[in-house]
């Protein structure tokens, strides 16, 4: 059994393309996509992190939308997903959010697809049967090498061949879907 787990996507601080930092925009795919492969994996929570007001007024209408009125009666099932949505100002943010929700446990596990010295999945299968893990995604073109300390393992990379270029939706749900399988059970909180 494994303990609480949840995923945060990052906004802030991320890498375009010539490896600048950046803040990326939010986009309404990610924000129902990723609620619902949270939702069906059992995750008790959903960070988007923007410290962008603009973007964080966006998402918050669009989170409304399916779940009050029109949207939530049209599909109750994405407005069911949204319940684990919380958007936040910055990764410290989530993850001392993360942290309080279990009462101060909890490791952040960051994703990268250039960062090839990380832990395989069977490590942070084992890794989550100890302590409640935050799975942390990037937009743009990763997170901000400032957001990699020793204190935070890192997978390594999907790898099914030489390509490595997958949109953060398909990523987490290869990751997601490696670490719990169909038979993983997350607990929820405390």
């Amino acid at each position: 059994m494994f303990k609480p787990m949840a995923i945060a996507l990052v906004h802030h601080p991320v890498l375009d393309r010539r490896g600048d930092v950046v803040t990326s925009a939010v986009t309404n795919l990610d924000i129902h996509d990723l609620a619902r492969l949270a939702t069906t994996y059992g995750l008790c929570r959903y960070y988007i992190v923007t410290p962008a007001a603009e973007q964080q007024i966006l998402t918050a209408r669009i989170a409304k939308h399916w779940q009050e009125g029109f949207g939530a009666s049209y599909n109750p099932d994405r407005c069911r997903a949204l319940d684990c949505l919380q958007v936040v100002d910055s990764f410290d943010d989530a993850l001392a959010d993360w942290r309080a929700l279990n009462e101060g446990d909890g490791v952040a596990v960051l994703t990268g697809a250039r960062h090839e010295d990380g832990i395989d999945c069977t490590d942070a299968k084992e890794l989550a049967t100890q302590q409640p893990v935050l799975l942390v995604f990037g937009t743009g073109h990763g997170l901000a090498a400032e957001l990699y300390t020793p204190e935070r393992p890192c997978l390594k990379p999907i790898r099914a061949g030489h390509y490595n270029h997958l949109s953060v939706r398909t990523a987490a749900a290869v990751v997601l879907d490696r670490l719990l399988g169909e038979d993983g059970s997350v607990l929820p909180l405390a």
